[in-house]
């Protein structure tokens, strides 16, 4: 199952992302959206574990956790939407 996570402080890195969710079971990947330009963090990022019973348990305890002085939101992610192309050169 892949996770939103929001809310993060912008120390919070891919390993300390994992390190968190990991607790709750296998972590296939984590990952802190970066600024393209910066590379700095975005403030949030995608978790993704192979069990949806682990991942569920993961936002039941994660969510709304304080992490570096930040209440983190942790829910299922969307799937992406699609992006139309009517661009008007």
């Amino acid at each position: 199952m892949n996770m939103y996570v929001s809310n993060l402080s912008f120390h919070t890195g891919d390993d300390e992302l994992r390190k968190l969710f990991e607790q709750f079971g296998i972590v296939s990947s984590a990952k802190v959206i970066t600024d393209r330009d910066t590379g700095r963090s975005r403030g949030f990022g995608f978790v993704e574990m192979k069990s949806d019973d682990e991942a569920n348990k993961a936002i039941k305890g994660l969510n709304n956790m304080e992490v570096e002085g930040r209440a983190m939101s942790v829910s299922i992610a969307r799937e992406k939407a699609p992006r139309s192309d009517n661009k008007r050169w």
